[in-house]
């Protein structure tokens, strides 16, 4: 796109690793390589403010914690300073603390986005999630697009009333960096890795917590044993319930900490398992799917809307059985984990390539700016 070399975008962010992290990544990437003068608000901690500046993008620190609390003002007075300091043509806010902060900072005197990367209130309940959706449904007078990543997440939010101008602009994969490997491949990545070349492998790559339903794989693997007891299931992440998690797990389970490059991890499985419990659109699934590998999901917005049946397995969030048997047909059956493999490839090459996401992020961005009015049929869903 040219013409639009002078615009000035502010991305801010709290979270700093995992799917947001990546996604902001890419999403300046593609921006700067437009010719936008780009800069990041973010936390010290984690990959995202290292990963800007080894990409040469602007990167100012805005420390912000992930929940809500006493400190809140603050972050919202550091957001107004930020923005004061950058002057930016658009404001582009990711995920729920920054859309808090950024909105209540920002109140309309800028054109902003808002990301919400899933929903604040699929992890609260009672006062707390009454709040949070009287929040969004409030917060979209600030709002001048709101940013669902999947069909599943805009039907959430509408679902709950949150009268925004959505548009969907779906996850997006590198399928250039994310492909599909035959069986000398897999015995490579096997070895590399130190696992048995010839255990049927379960992977599941993910922060572990609540959210990602690791506890209820768990159990799951537990009846799974019962049946193929050569199996191995593999947790590649880390997070609060690592503690709890290895305590209980029998040895045919392997963990290991989160790690940069995630492709020899998918190489090495037979099936990739995402249980959770809730989810924006999961840059994992996609990754896996792009790498051939059979996919296990729970039947939730943000996971089974990118699988058809011909790609995996849906299961019911927290339905052990379930996903025990979803897990054991492809652990026993290679050529139907194989076949299931070999269609997600080409389907997420077809409908999740990151370059077709990332042009029509940027033609909501200079609309939402005013500055063109092409790709208007994105906005105002």
């Amino acid at each position: 796109m040219t013409g639009h070399s002078s615009l000035r975008v502010l991305h801010v962010a709290q979270p700093t690793t995992a799917g947001v992290a990546q996604y902001v990544l890419a999403a300046c990437a593609d921006q700067v390589a437009r010719g936008w003068d780009v800069a990041v608000a973010c936390p010290e901690g984690g990959t995202l403010a290292g990963e800007l500046v080894a990409r040469d993008v602007r990167r100012l620190s805005w420390e912000a914690a992930r929940s809500p609390g006493a400190g809140t003002p603050v972050e919202i007075g550091r957001v107004a300073r930020i923005v004061r300091q950058v002057q930016p043509d658009i404001v582009h806010l990711h995920s729920a603390k920054a859309g808090l902060a950024g909105r209540l900072a920002i109140r309309s005197r800028i054109p902003t986005l808002f990301q919400p990367h899933g929903w604040s209130w699929l992890a609260t309940s009672g006062l707390l999630n009454r709040v949070v959706t009287g929040w969004e449904r409030f917060a979209v007078r600030w709002t001048d697009c709101l940013i669902c990543v999947g069909e599943g997440e805009e039907r959430e939010g509408r679902d709950r009333r949150v009268s925004a101008p959505f548009v969907i602009v779906r996850n997006g994969v590198d399928t250039a960096s994310f492909t599909s490997g035959d069986v000398s491949a897999r015995r490579t990545a096997r070895l590399d890795l130190g696992l048995d070349v010839r255990a049927p492998i379960a992977l599941c790559i993910g922060r572990l917590t609540r959210q990602k339903g690791q506890d209820v794989l768990l159990d799951a693997w537990e009846q799974l044993s019962q049946t193929v007891p050569e199996a191995r299931l593999v947790f590649v992440g880390d997070g609060e319930l690592s503690p709890a998690l290895r305590a209980r797990a029998p040895k045919s389970v392997i963990f290991s900490s989160a790690v940069r490059d995630v492709r020899p991890w998918y190489a090495a499985a037979d099936v990739v398992v995402l249980p959770s419990r809730w989810e924006g659109l999961s840059l994992i699934l996609l990754e896996a799917m792009a790498s051939g590998r059979s996919v296990v999901v729970s039947d939730i917005a943000g996971l089974a809307e990118a699988v058809p049946y011909r790609a995996g397995a849906r299961v019911g969030v927290g339905d052990v059985t379930a996903l025990a048997d979803a897990v054991t047909r492809r652990l026993r059956d290679p050529e139907v984990a194989a076949a299931e493999g070999r269609f997600a490839a080409s389907y997420v090459r077809a409908e999740f390539d990151c370059r077709i996401t990332l042009d029509h992020l940027a033609a909501i961005t200079l609309v939402a700016a005013g500055r063109s009015t092409e790709g208007a049929g994105y906005v105002l869903r």
